[in-house]
């Protein structure tokens, strides 16, 4: 958020900034979602309250969908629909995580797992991966970080920020050794289906029969460019569900009516949009990768989900520049690209670029990077 108010700022003074900072789709939003939500706009009875859990129809759908794209089989009532899967993961760490519970964050993870953790009292335990190993976690890895106060994994499939994804086999395996472990998996599938070598991400739940304790979130914002309206979900046991809704009952009652018919519409209606955006940012994506990849002294893992590469810089730094942090802002100010540094991953060394933007700009932004790199 600060490398784009800092890109806003120098927009404002003219200069022409390209942005590779942003974690949404650069298209609209489907029209025929936005016309659901004009009809629901116009309907008074969407002008009140309604459930804290959300709208029946909407939890039915959000089954439906878990059945259909995770393989998991689930009922409207272990379905809590939130204000976005942001929510639903600080929701999830209220319900399940207690003071001084230990939560295995698989390193690089995304920026708001250590701060809903704060909030809820745990403490983050980054269990660091390697571009060697492709950004994935083994069971070992995790074994060796496992206490007596571990209490959950935070697992992420494809991941943001490096768009690694796991295979149903190495998902069973980590699943297996969760219940083996007494250990809660959350399961963030918002980038489930983007992805490019396969139809759909395997969901870890569905991969491993076995596992009880577990929570899917998930949500419309990546798949369906609905990020601005603010609809998410989490799936699991009732009981970690009903938490969920007393705690939402207090924070935000219930998400607007207006976003929940068209979230409602997003997953009941044609998935021909989700197809033709998944197809651009592959071709995006490959763009991307090839160019970045071309940079001398950078290398970069070709991401095979979500829409980010995540480069490793660090054979480039140590002159002008000595963190990536610091070569962020150096691309920014003086390459005129917005990009956002490892170090807000837990990954010092490291950049993130997502392709969510035009070809042209990606095009544009990734030589005036090279350039500046060039001379370091």
């Amino acid at each position: 958020m600060a490398i784009a108010g800092r890109a806003r700022e120098l927009r404002a003074e003219g200069r022409d900034i390209i942005s590779f900072g942003a974690g949404e789709p650069d298209f609209a939003t489907p029209e025929s979602i936005v016309a659901a939500a004009s009809r629901a706009a116009h309907d008074p009875a969407n002008h009140h309250y309604s459930a804290n859990q959300g709208l029946p129809p909407l939890r039915e759908a959000v089954a439906d969908y878990t059945a259909r794209y995770s393989g998991v089989h689930t009922v409207a009532s272990e379905v809590v629909v939130t204000n976005g899967a942001k929510q639903a993961a600080f929701q999830t760490f209220a319900a399940l995580i207690d003071p001084g519970d230990e939560v295995l964050l698989p390193a690089p993870y995304w920026v708001s797992y250590p701060a809903g953790l704060e909030l809820a009292g745990g403490v983050s335990v980054p269990v660091p991966s390697t571009s060697a190993n492709g950004f994935k976690v083994t069971v070992d890895d995790l074994e060796a970080a496992r206490t007596d106060r571990t209490t959950a994994l935070v697992f992420v499939s494809p991941s943001n920020p490096t768009g690694a994804v796991y295979s149903e086999g190495e998902s069973r395996a980590i699943g297996e050794w969760a219940q083996e472990n007494d250990v809660w998996v959350i399961a963030d599938e918002i980038y489930q289906r983007l992805v490019y070598f396969t139809d759909v991400a395997p969901s870890i739940v569905a991969a491993t029969p076995g596992l009880e304790n577990w929570v899917i979130i998930n949500g419309v914002a990546k798949s369906y460019a609905m990020t601005g309206w603010r609809v998410g979900w989490m799936v699991g046991p009732e009981d970690i569900i009903n938490a969920a809704t007393r705690h939402q009952s207090h924070a935000t009652s219930n998400v607007a009516n207006v976003s929940q018919h068209a979230a409602l519409a997003a997953l009941t209606g044609s998935q021909d949009t989700v197809e033709e955006m998944r197809e651009a940012f592959d071709q995006r994506r490959k763009m991307m990768h090839s160019m970045v990849s071309g940079i001398p002294g950078v290398e970069c893992v070709e991401p095979e989900g979500a829409f980010y590469v995540f480069p490793d810089v660090s054979a480039v730094l140590g002159g002008k520049y000595k963190t990536s942090s610091a070569l962020a802002e150096g691309i920014l100010e003086e390459a005129g690209v917005a990009v956002v540094s490892g170090e807000s991953f837990g990954a010092p060394g490291f950049l993130r670029l997502s392709y969510a933007v035009s070809k042209d700009e990606i095009e544009r932004g990734v030589t005036q990077i090279a350039s500046l790199i060039e001379r370091l």
